[in-house]
């Protein structure tokens, strides 16, 4: 299970290897977003995403032995960079299993840690995971369906609440919950009063549409800008944490994701790939329920996004 004290440990042991990324202030948008809007920067962070802190986690939470084959990753890209950033420096094999679509900027930073890739459809991911984990003996690291990867993410919350305590609200990008399982887990341990808020692509409204049905919904694949939220399902670890912490998701219309990614860019100088300005993008589009003197914490997720791509939004 993931608890605050699992998520406090696991910052202790991550300390050495990542950055306690920025908790920033952006005045300058309070007045568009409707807030007094803070911005928690993990594209700043080592591999430009949040994505090291869970992979990270899990590979230092296995025994030697276990990694000795080297690993293997489903990855829509960050999860990917990370098990490869961790691998190498942990001397291991990482083996990343990409969809033909992943951006480039993704592909080419993965390659420059040393990790091999295989390409295969969005949907294929985890099959072609688990027959080379099969085949090889390498090690599966989950992008979000594992309580180590959903404790390694929640140290995120852990320092937005050291960096903002009387923070209002936070708002998590949702792909397949690993994230926004582990920060609101740490938050509403810390104060149950701060609520947690999702925004997940409104193609892909598997969580909007999970909660609904009170179980877990298997959307249709679709394309969106947001290339890093692609999950068709939510996890099987993620769903009770998301169900129990979670106050709100709410969907954002693909329009509304390249605005979000321009804001940030323009009028807080931040550098934002379409997933990780999601939460920009929920609240341009007015569905996130906050107030003027609320502070709201957007947690930008990551910054692997290439000039060219900034071109095409």
């Amino acid at each position: 299970m993931v608890t605050l004290a699992a998520v406090q440990q696991a910052k202790q042991k991550l300390a050495p290897y990542i950055f306690e990324t920025p908790l920033i202030r952006l005045a300058e948008l309070d007045e568009l977003l409707g807030c007094q809007v803070y911005v928690k920067a993990e594209c700043m962070q080592k591999t430009n995403s949040f994505k090291i802190r869970g992979a990270l986690n899990k590979m230092l939470s296995l025994p030697a032995e276990q990694l000795q084959n080297g690993v293997v990753a489903a990855s829509s890209g960050n999860h990917g960079k990370g098990v490869a950033f961790a691998a190498k420096l942990l001397g291991i094999k990482a083996t990343i299993v990409l969809p033909d679509t992943a951006p480039q900027i993704k592909v080419d930073g993965i390659r420059a840690l040393d990790a091999e890739i295989v390409q295969c459809k969005l949907a294929e991911r985890h099959i072609i995971a688990k027959k080379l984990s099969d085949q090889y003996g390498y090690t599966i690291i989950h992008p979000y369906d594992d309580y180590d990867i959903i404790t390694g993410q929640g140290t995120a919350g852990l320092e937005i609440m050291a960096q903002l305590p009387d923070v209002d609200c936070v708002v998590v990008p949702i792909g397949g919950g690993g994230l926004i399982g582990g920060i609101a887990t740490a938050v509403k341990a810390i104060n149950p009063h701060v609520r947690v808020i999702g925004a997940e692509p409104a193609v892909l409204s598997r969580y909007e549409k999970s909660r609904k049905a009170g179980e877990r919904v298997l959307v249709e694949e679709k394309a969106s800008l947001a290339d890093a939220l692609l999950t068709l399902q939510p996890g099987e670890k993620n769903f009770p944490i998301f169900q129990k912490y979670v106050d709100d998701v709410v969907g954002v219309k693909e329009e509304y994701l390249a605005c979000g990614v321009k804001t940030l860019l323009l009028e807080g100088k931040i550098l934002a790939e379409p997933s990780s300005a999601i939460g920009i993008a929920a609240a341009l589009q007015g569905s996130l329920r906050i107030a003027k003197e609320d502070k709201v914490c957007f947690l930008v997720s990551g910054g692997n996004v290439s000039l060219s791509q900034l071109a095409k939004l």
